[in-house]
């Protein structure tokens, strides 16, 4: 279990980012795989569920899950139960013990507090998500709502560095036009380019106003890590993977 310094600091708050130990699953699923768009066993999942959510103080009937698309959609919660499943890569609430969950398995889960509002956010940022940007629409909504950037403190959790992410040559030229900015998270190594998704959120979160940013640097690609890793499964010859979670809540 990994817990930003940064958020450690305010009571009235819980969160975790998990990695793949801990949990009920096995095989290529082990263990603490949450990821309900797996192949794995439902009722392991559900078992990794209430572990996870018990490493927060909390119960799996208070979290709440979306159905990740990498898109720029947000929800704003103010109860627990939905009747329709909800479709998007941000969840934000200022409601007391509702539990916001985000998996991942190489992208970028990132959590925002503002402690003078009492309002939290997870947030699913891969590269689609955060090219459209998911995590503005997010902070804008806070500012709308009365944040000032200020005060906002958000943490990168662990997800693929730059030297495992290699990528081909649209996916630069996509970046460049909608920002030249963008250059600098790209490095070319023997003829290969790299990107940095931790690096590009970084700058996405500070040019937006925020100075309390924490980037836990942890590669979910590294299997010493013990994360679930998107990429390294298929490289691995893998029909599947297993996924982290990363939670929050208001106490």
């Amino acid at each position: 279990m990994i817990l930003s310094k940064k958020l450690l600091k305010y009571r009235s708050i819980r969160h975790c980012f998990l990695g793949a130990e801990g949990g009920k699953s096995k095989g290529i699923y082990k263990s603490l795989n949450c990821g309900r768009g797996s192949f794995d066993k439902k009722i392991n999942i559900t078992q990794n569920l209430k572990l996870a959510c018990k490493k927060i103080g909390s119960t799996h009937k208070n979290l709440i899950l979306l159905h990740q698309v990498h898109s720029n959609k947000f929800f704003f919660l103010n109860k627990i139960k939905y009747k329709t499943k909800l479709i998007g890569d941000a969840l934000i609430t200022n409601k007391r013990n509702i539990v916001l969950g985000i998996l991942t398995a190489d992208c970028a889960p990132i959590i925002i507090y503002d402690p003078k509002l009492k309002m939290i956010s997870a947030i699913h940022a891969g590269w689609k998500g955060a090219y459209k940007k998911i995590i503005k629409k997010v902070v804008n909504f806070f500012i709308k709502r009365g944040s000032e950037t200020k005060d906002l403190v958000a943490a990168i959790g662990p997800c693929i560095t730059q030297k495992n992410y290699e990528i081909k040559s649209d996916f630069k030229l996509k970046f460049l036009k909608q920002n030249t900015v963008n250059k600098t998270f790209f490095k070319k190594i023997k003829k290969k380019t790299y990107f940095s998704l931790n690096k590009y959120v970084y700058y996405q979160l500070k040019s937006l106003g925020l100075k309390k940013i924490d980037l836990i640097y942890k590669d979910t690609y590294n299997p010493k890590n013990n994360f679930f890793s998107a990429r390294r499964a298929i490289h691995n010859n893998q029909n599947d993977y297993g996924r982290n979670i990363s939670l929050i809540m208001i106490k």
